[in-house]
C-alpha cells in the first residue's frame, strides 16, 4: 500500500470526501481547449446534482453498501471468470499497439485531475449506450462476454504501465458498481493494488473484485511489468422506485455532453489508429 493512506476506522465502512484536488489552471496555462474546459465545467454541475442521491441509493441496495463486495452475489461474474482464457488472448492482440492506444484522459477529459502522462491506456468497448465498433470487432469473445453482464454500462481494458499510480479520488455517481477482472497481474503481484475506503485488495490473473467506486479510492503498479483488468461499471441492484430512478439518471448520463465529447473523442482516435495499421500493412 502507498505511505501515507489514511488510516482507516471501523473497517471502511465510513465515507471520505471524493474529489481528488486539481491543481489551479488559467487559460494561459491548461492544456485544454476552450471546449474542453466547458464539458468539463458541465460535467461538474452534473456532479453536484446527483450527489443527493447517493445516500438514498445506499439505503435500497439490494447487495448492501460497503467496500468490497462478494462476488457470488453476482452470478454473471462466475461466468466472466471462465472467460479468462479468451479474452486474455484478444487483449494480448490489443497490447502489440501498446504505445498507440490511447491515453484515459484523451477520451475522458475528467481523468486529468488523476493523470497527465501516458502511462494509463484504455481501450474502450462499452460506454453508457456508446458502442467502439472496431474495437468489438478486433475482440468478439470480450464483448460477447460484455453483453451478457446485466446492467453494464461501461466496459474497457485499464492498462497501467510500470511503477504507475492513480491518486486517492472518488467516483461519480452510486448507481453503478465497478467490476475488475484481472488480467494481466505482473509480478510481484502483491506490488499491484487499489484501496477502497479502509480496504485494500490485489488483483489476480482470472479472478474478479467487485467494488463501490464513490469510496475514496486508489490504484498503483510497483512493478516494472504492464498491469491490466477488465473494467466494468454495471448497474446497482436496487429496489423498487430507486431503480427506475436509476434508469433514468443513467439515460440522461449517455445524452449529457461529457459522454457525447468522449464518444467523439474516441471516434476520432480510432479513426487514426486505422490508418495506422493500414499504413503498417502497406
Amino acid at each position: 500500500m502507498p505511505a501515507g493512506q489514511p488510516a482507516a476506522a471501523g473497517g471502511g465502512s465510513w465515507r471520505v470526501p471524493r474529489r481528488y484536488a486539481r491543481e489551479v489552471v488559467t487559460p494561459e496555462t491548461s492544456p485544454r481547449t476552450r471546449r474542453e474546459r466547458v464539458v468539463d465545467a458541465a460535467n461538474r454541475v452534473g456532479e453536484r446534482f446527483l450527489r443527493w442521491l447517493d445516500r438514498y441509493f445506499g439505503r435500497h441496495s439490494l447487495v448492501g453498501d460497503r467496500t468490497f463486495f462478494d462476488v457470488a452475489d453476482f452470478p454473471w461474474v462466475a461466468r466472466l471468470d471462465a472467460g479468462f482464457p479468451q479474452i486474455r488472448a484478444e487483449l494480448d492482440e490489443v497490447l502489440r499497439y501498446h504505445a498507440d492506444l490511447p491515453n484515459f484522459q484523451d477520451i475522458s477529459t475528467d481523468q486529468y485531475q488523476l493523470t497527465d502522462d501516458d502511462r494509463w491506456k484504455t481501450f474502450f468497448f462499452f460506454g453508457y449506450g456508446f458502442q467502439a465498433g472496431k474495437n468489438i470487432e478486433r475482440c468478439p469473445n470480450t464483448a460477447r462476454l460484455l453483453r451478457e453482464i446485466p446492467g453494464m454500462t461501461t466496459a474497457m481494458f485499464s492498462i497501467l504501465s510500470p511503477h504507475k499510480k492513480i491518486p486517492p479520488h472518488g467516483g461519480p455517481y452510486k448507481g453503478v458498481l465497478r467490476h475488475h477482472l484481472g488480467l494481466l497481474i505482473p509480478e510481484p503481484t502483491q506490488a499491484c493494488g487499489i484501496r477502497v475506503g479502509g480496504d485494500v485488495r490485489h488483483w489476480a490473473e482470472g479472478q474478479s473484485l467487485v467494488f463501490d467506486d464513490t469510496f475514496e479510492h486508489e490504484a498503483w503498479n510497483d512493478t516494472d511489468g504492464v498491469r491490466v483488468v477488465l473494467f466494468v461499471d454495471f448497474k446497482r441492484p436496487l429496489s423498487g422506485p430507486a431503480r427506475w430512478l436509476n434508469e433514468t439518471v443513467l439515460k440522461l448520463i449517455g445524452f449529457s455532453p461529457f459522454i457525447q465529447d468522449a464518444k467523439s473523442r474516441h471516434n476520432a482516435w480510432e479513426r487514426r489508429f486505422e490508418q495506422l495499421r493500414g499504413s503498417a500493412r502497406d
